[in-house]
């Protein structure tokens, strides 16, 4: 009897084969094949004791971009790409080494023991990358050996671009801050300036103000009084011309109500700066509450049982205006829509997507991913969407290699899912006046912190949200400098993008001083560069300002408002991007200036002109005065104050 029930056991798995028909889209069987030698074929394992087919295999590698697909020893499901059979050493073996039945469905086999029964994707590509070369590809340049281990980057609205760093944690001649004038980079003692902060800004958070000086505001730091810190400075000076102007600091004036480690800074409809979250300081608690600044009278912080619940993976959190006026937050791998004026939950998002086999996965620091605002164009009546690229996994720190989108406003806000060509944890994103965004810095394994990351991620990605979904990313050109820990990435003034820093300490790349520029494709053309005046430069909403250009015939006419940023850890304070109605007569054009605060919140922009896809050199202008009278603000001796 026992020969018999053997005899028919066997029979009954050689008469089971892989699924090959009512498959998943365009999928299709190919063949049993060995693993790897040494190694895995395909490192995304997901292992289902119960529940593994063909089907739920396939299905789950095809949402996350994966071309190729295995299932092995009846439970585990792997996904990747099919040049990874090759660069691992695997070959076909025999049908009958894929034996074993499926956990989810015993009427098939999936693979056998280090045997995969192994898939191709057929259909349309589920993604397509392009491949430009040439100028075509743009290209890194080296501008400065540097003076400064910077931790975050503003452009300012006199034209150029402040550094802050550890000071007292940092080097021991560091004065905490420098000015950089890209005008004169010929005369490094002139193009740097220094300047000084009274407290450690280590893991700080800034903005510009909307205010008619556009002061820069740095809140936070490392540790005692720096968590509380609160550093004012009014940009001035010009391109070729130095300033005089330096933080203003003092703890016993002006603080936060709680010490600020890992925040995040906002400028809201009203004028007013949102502060978000962090840590006490020094690797302390959690801090899960809002503030306001300037304080409003009796206000005290507004705790936020999401940030308790997530921490420590919710450092640094996306913050946005939204068009309806509500603020979206994104943090670790979650978002929600607030109250304006409450901070109440108006709206809780899906979860984003992480990992193919790990949707836990996050997208803010620690798991640090990067974030923009997508393009907003008149008249101003669609959603605005949001892009998160890059991340990590909880534990094994593994970089993601996807970005996400979602329109929060929108009926189906689920996100949209979209594979980069490489792992990336502790990216940069900036955007560029042409609509698109450069992404670049990071590691292709790991997670934030110091020597917590390996692989440093040398390429630029360029993303074009004009195209069509898993058409958007093209390679572009590498550097050789890498950027972990502690890198930022800013957009300039002529349209090239400021690349700096680096702070791993980890033994193999260096704390690093280089700054560098990325230089896109439009500025390597040839094409000329048209050119704009303006006279009035402090709109309201809803008006028409006109300008007078100089354009080439290079094509449609079109202008771009990006907001002034601050780059720090994958998040960029302050980013938006706006294309306006515009409309022109001879060398006259008309902007018609975005409708209201929701849709382009008070603040510093730049201003960009562009002729068919060459832009301009940009001018600062500002939208929506200064509604919060942070110009009289703060009181006290300490602070110098533009007035309103």
């Amino acid at each position: 009897l026992a020969s018999s029930d053997g005899s028919a056991l066997i029979a009954k798995r050689q008469t089971r084969t892989a699924q090959k028909t009512g498959l998943p889209g365009s999928w299709q069987y190919q063949a049993c094949i060995t693993e790897g030698v040494g190694k895995r074929v395909w490192k995304y394992q997901i292992i289902s004791l119960n529940a593994n087919t063909a089907t739920s295999c396939l299905t789950q590698c095809q949402n996350f971009g994966y071309q190729a697909a295995g299932v092995e020893y009846g439970s585990e499901c792997f996904c990747g790409d099919a040049v990874d059979i090759a660069a691992a050493g695997s070959t076909t073996a025999p049908e009958t080494d894929c034996g074993v039945a499926c956990s989810g469905d015993a009427r098939y086999n999936c693979g056998g023991g280090s045997r995969l029964s192994w898939y191709r994707w057929t259909g349309t590509p589920l993604y397509v990358w392009n491949y430009p070369t040439g100028a075509n590809a743009g290209r890194y340049e080296l501008i400065s050996g540097g003076v400064v281990i910077p931790l975050l980057t503003t452009s300012g609205v006199n034209g150029k671009y402040t550094f802050v760093e550890k000071f007292g944690t940092g080097a021991p001649n560091s004065t905490g801050a420098y000015e950089l004038d890209v005008t004169q980079l010929a005369n490094p003692s002139l193009a740097w300036r220094e300047m000084h902060v009274k407290t450690d800004v280590f893991c700080s958070a800034s903005v510009t103000l909307p205010d008619k000086a556009g002061r820069q505001i740095n809140i936070g730091g490392w540790s005692g009084d720096s968590t509380f810190g609160i550093r004012l400075y009014w940009p001035d000076g010009s391109p070729g011309v130095p300033g005089v102007n330096d933080w203003q600091e003092n703890v016993n004036e002006l603080k936060l109500q709680r010490g600020r480690w890992y925040p995040t800074a906002m400028v809201m409809t009203n004028g007013s700066v949102l502060v978000v979250g962090g840590q006490t300081g020094s690797n302390g608690p959690p801090q899960p509450n809002l503030e306001i600044l300037p304080r409003p009278s009796g206000a005290g912080v507004v705790f936020a049982d999401w940030l308790q619940r997530t921490d420590p993976y919710n450092l640094y959190p996306f913050l946005a205006v939204l068009p309806s006026g509500g603020i979206f937050v994104g943090y670790y791998n979650e978002a929600r829509i607030l109250d304006p004026v409450n901070f109440n939950t108006i709206k809780t998002l899906p979860n984003m997507p992480g990992a193919v086999n790990n949707p836990g996965a996050g997208r803010t620091y620690p798991l640090e991913g990067t974030a923009m605002l997508l393009p907003q164009y008149a008249p101003f009546t669609a959603p605005l969407g949001i892009l998160i690229c890059g991340g990590s996994t909880i534990g094994a720190a593994i970089a993601l290699d996807n970005c996400v989108s979602s329109q929060p406003e929108a009926g189906n806000n689920a996100w949209t899912l979209e594979r980069m060509p490489s792992q990336r944890v502790m990216p940069c994103m900036t955007a560029l006046p042409d609509g698109t965004y450069m992404i670049l810095n990071g590691a292709k394994q790991g997670a934030a912190g110091f020597g917590l990351a390996t692989g440093p991620n040398l390429n630029a990605v360029l993303y074009d949200p004009s195209k069509p979904v898993n058409q958007r990313m093209s390679i572009m050109a590498n550097t050789t400098i890498a950027r972990l820990y502690h890198s930022e990435a800013v957009l300039m003034q002529d349209g090239r993008v400021l690349v700096s820093g680096s702070d791993p300490q980890d033994g193999k790349n260096p704390q690093e001083y280089r700054v560098e520029v990325f230089v896109p494709p439009y500025l390597l053309s040839g094409r000329p560069r048209p050119s704009f005046t303006i006279a009035n430069k402090n709109w309201g909403y809803g008006a028409s300002i006109p300008i007078t250009v100089r354009l080439n015939g290079g094509g449609a006419t079109r202008v771009s408002m990006l907001g002034a940023e601050s780059s720090t850890h994958g998040n960029t304070m302050g980013q938006r991007t706006l294309f306006p109605a515009v409309s022109c007569a001879g060398t006259t054009c008309t902007i018609t200036t975005p409708p209201n605060k929701n849709v382009c919140p008070p603040g510093w922009y730049q201003l960009f002109l562009l002729d068919g896809p060459t832009p301009s050199t940009s001018t600062w202008i500002r939208i929506g005065g200064d509604p919060a009278g942070l110009g009289n603000w703060p009181p006290g001796p300490t602070f110098s104050k533009p007035g309103l």
